[in-house]
């Protein structure tokens, strides 16, 4: 019976999917007779018979060459003739139909998403629970013997960080990309309508956006500023972010609800956001201090209006009476300091309540945002000290709400402001630094210059020191009290401009909490001094502090103290070294102690796919970070710290792109733990969260992936394969760790004496690849390449 029912959900699913290609093509005929119709009407008749001309005959050399050449069209000969007619045309011409087509495609990718959104749902209907989903992740956690007690406990441990990136992948502008957007809403409403009249005047404003779309430049003119990026990325928090992380947080504790005791106070932070925008100054010149200020001011903004609409509309929704809602005493103080003395609300304590909330709040956003936040006639309460203490005041209301019986109205509002107050506080998003290893170095040689600085009796050039030296340096200075920074020295503009933004860091983690700015990545990091110089530079700038009593006794650490320094292994070279960097690092007392008193016992290791895949192939690119990530595992375990991952992924199948939820499942054994950053990069973050559906799919299934990889990985034993990836011997000379080592060398050998040993490939790939087009193309506020020049070694990813 069962096999049955299976069979029969499966042809039901192969039917369904059918239809669903066929209205695909439909709406590709529709969509393309729209944009016909447009281009009639604007360019006349003349175009748009040389444009169908050229579809048809395309059309016909393609379907001759599926057939293999059966008929009368000799294939050879028609592409020749059509390409001499395409030569022939102007270069006005040339430039209409070459729109024309691209914004054909435009409109197909429209209805292919669509599409893709419709198969999704699809999944889901034909496989309860969704198996990618909360719901279906749950189950099979519960069925591997994890329960959801064990999964309630466990979210405390969990740190999942999309972190959104600035990377110049993303080739369209906002005006294309928010017309695309209407054109499909639009196309989703004309399917869901059956009235006749409906649907002609959907498709007239399909039509007037597809008409918008013709006339619209496709290209920027100038190129994007860091200003620009900050914005870019903050419309998907507006459109998308602040939403639907809240929804997740509320569908978790939903499905726990049902077999455990949810506290609603207890909410785990097992989700949060980063960014690098405004921060990464990697081979960025026109990121600098203020960029980071703007990007910090322009995010408190944007989570400001949020809470104030969000805070706005629970003043007027909480219209519960006191002769028929009670009120907890904590809820009623709070009425009263809000000093709202109107006789319509003298029986209404939340509401009261609320406008008391409200005004704290935007004396908070005044204070913090220089009064770049919307406050149409606000009145003005006590600055709230952090996010904190804000979100103290709603768990006040909920609380009483809750003690009185109306747990449901908590629902409505309240409770996905709470989750966004946890997730976002007064900072929307954690910023990390980011500056390459070759810069610190720079910066602290002509530090240790201008302070007259000596080693070992000689004067001290720090670039011309052995690395034991640099070591032992740098720890002699980590241990210093007094200052090498002199306020009144003149530095280079190089390194006035490293230490200002590192200077504004500790300004920013004062000013807003220290969740807004805690990691500072070493790029290029190759040796153990260059993460002991990037403390030492923090120790410089009050990132760190150092204090003394009375006695002139070292203090112990701070909670919170310092950045956590994170290293970035790019190339193979310097994955291959991680495992050993890593264990001298965790080996010094002092990075020890910090590590557990100010970082929460939390060290993150970054590992960079894209740099790592053009250094020595595909194939060398994964074995290596795959063998990196095991001999890590084993450092931090030796070492008893907890380790986190970052990994920095493309888009592309070469930088390590791929579905999120494969690729976390795919990571070795011991190496998620709960504990995972990706990077968002590009036209990523356009197909991922462009929408709040997509969106909220995509981030749940980092989620599930993350609990999956981690708790079914400690519920069962270690497979065969596992084993033999930590223990080679076990497996022979003919296991498969020995066979992907064999392969992994010859791989990168061909690869490197093919790009790296072929004279010329250099030029040549310049030459015959649009590298150069699109470092043209005005995408992205930094350069294309980290230095001048066609080295390969300097091309960025």
């Amino acid at each position: 019976m069962l096999a049955q029912n299976e069979s029969q959900r499966l042809e039901e699913s192969k039917q369904s999917s059918e239809v669903l290609y066929q209205e695909l093509q439909d709406d590709i005929r529709f969509l393309g007779r729209l944009l016909g119709f447009s281009i009639k009407e604007s360019e006349g008749e003349s175009l748009f018979g040389q444009i169908e001309h050229l579809r048809r005959t395309a059309v016909t050399i393609r379907r001759a060459a599926v057939n293999q050449g059966e008929g009368a069209v000799d294939v050879d000969e028609a592409m020749r003739l059509l390409i001499d007619e395409i030569d022939q045309k102007s270069d006005q011409e040339l430039k209409l139909l070459s729109r024309a087509f691209s914004y054909f495609m435009h409109l197909a990718n429209i209805a292919e998403d669509r599409l893709q959104r419709r198969l999704d749902h699809l999944d889901h209907q034909f496989e309860t629970p969704n198996m990618h989903g909360l719901s279906g992740t749950i189950e099979r956690l519960n069925k591997a013997g994890v329960s959801s007690q064990s999964i309630y406990g466990y979210l405390d441990e969990v740190n999942i960080v999309p972190v959104l990136t600035a990377h110049p992948t993303e080739v369209q502008r906002k005006s294309i990309l928010d017309r695309h957007q209407v054109i499909s809403d639009s196309l989703r409403e004309y399917h869901l309508v059956n009235d006749h009249r409906q649907k002609s005047a959907i498709a007239e404003r399909i039509l007037g956006q597809v008409q918008l779309l013709w006339y619209t430049r496709m290209l920027r003119f100038d190129t994007l500023s860091v200003e620009d990026e900050i914005d870019n990325a903050l419309n998907f928090y507006e459109s998308t972010f602040l939403h639907v992380i809240p929804q997740l947080y509320a569908k978790m504790y939903k499905y726990l609800s049902k077999d455990v005791e949810v506290d609603p106070k207890k909410i785990s932070n097992f989700l949060t956001m980063g960014s690098w925008i405004g921060g990464d100054r990697d081979g960025n010149p026109f990121v600098n201090a203020g960029t980071l200020k703007t990007a910090i001011s322009r995010q408190a903004v944007t989570i400001f209006n949020h809470y104030l609409r969000e805070v706005h509309a629970l003043g007027t929704e909480l219209s519960l009476s006191d002769a028929f809602a009670p009120a907890s005493d904590e809820l009623r103080k709070l009425a009263e300091r809000s000093h709202d003395r109107s006789k319509h609300r003298e029986d209404e304590p939340y509401r009261r309540a609320m406008i008391g909330v409200y005004a704290r709040l935007a004396a908070t956003a005044k204070s913090l945002t220089d009064d770049a936040v919307d406050l149409p006639q606000a009145e003005f309460g006590r600055v709230y000290e952090d996010a904190e203490a804000f979100l103290a005041d709603l768990n006040v209301v909920a609380s009483s709400l809750d003690k009185y019986h109306a747990a449901r109205v908590i629902d409505l509002r309240l409770q996905n402001l709470i989750y966004a107050v946890n997730i976002f506080g007064f900072h929307l998003a954690t910023i990390d630094l980011r500056q390459s290893s070759d810069v610190n170095e720079r910066v602290l040689e002509e530090v240790f210059l201008r302070a007259g600085s000596q080693f070992k009796g000689q004067k001290l050039i720090y670039s011309q020191l052995t690395e034991e030296d640099k070591i032992e340096l740098l720890l002699k200075e980590l241990a210093e009290i007094r200052p090498l920074v002199a306020p009144w020295q003149q530095y280079s503009e190089e390194t006035e401009r490293e230490l200002a933004i590192l200077k504004t860091a500790a300004a920013v983690r004062q000013q807003y909490g220290h969740r807004a700015i805690t990691q500072s990545i070493v790029s290029h990091t190759e040796t153990l001094s260059d993460m002991l110089e990037l403390l030492l530079l923090q120790q410089e700038t009050g990132l760190i502090t150092i204090e003394c009593d009375e006695n002139g006794d070292v203090m112990p650490f701070n909670a919170d103290d310092g950045l956590i320094v994170v290293p970035l292994f790019e190339t193979i070279p310097d994955l291959e070294a991680g495992a050993e960097i890593m264990d001298q690092w965790l080996s010094i007392p002092w990075v020890k102690q910090r590590i557990m008193s100010s970082q929460g016992g939390l060290q993150e290791v970054m590992l960079g796919y894209s740099d790592s895949n053009k250094d020595g192939g595909y194939l060398t690119s994964n074995w290596s970070l795959y063998e990196t990530e095991l001999a890590l595992v084993e450092v931090f375990k030796k070492h008893g710290v907890a380790m986190r991952l970052f990994h920095g992924r493309g888009g592309s199948v070469g930088r390590g792109g791929g579905p999120t939820y494969d690729a976390i499942l795919a990571q070795p054994a011991g190496t998620v733990q709960g504990k995972i950053r990706i990077t968002e990069q590009g036209e990523v973050i356009q197909f991922k969260y462009k929408t709040p559906q997509t969106g909220l799919w995509n981030l749940e299934q980092i989620v599930t992936a993350t609990l999956e990889a981690s708790l079914l990985e400690q519920s069962s034993a270690q497979s065969d394969e596992e084993a033999c990836a930590l223990d080679a011997k076990a497996c022979g000379d003919f296991g498969y760790h020995a066979v992907m080592q064999s392969m992994s060398t010859r791989s990168e050998q061909a690869y490197r004496d093919l790009v790296y040993g072929t004279e010329g490939f250099a030029n040549y790939f310049v030459e015959s690849t649009t590298v150069r087009h699109i470092a043209e193309l005005n995408i992205g506020s930094r350069p294309a390449s980290r230095k001048a020049g066609q080295r390969i070694e300097d091309l960025r990813a």
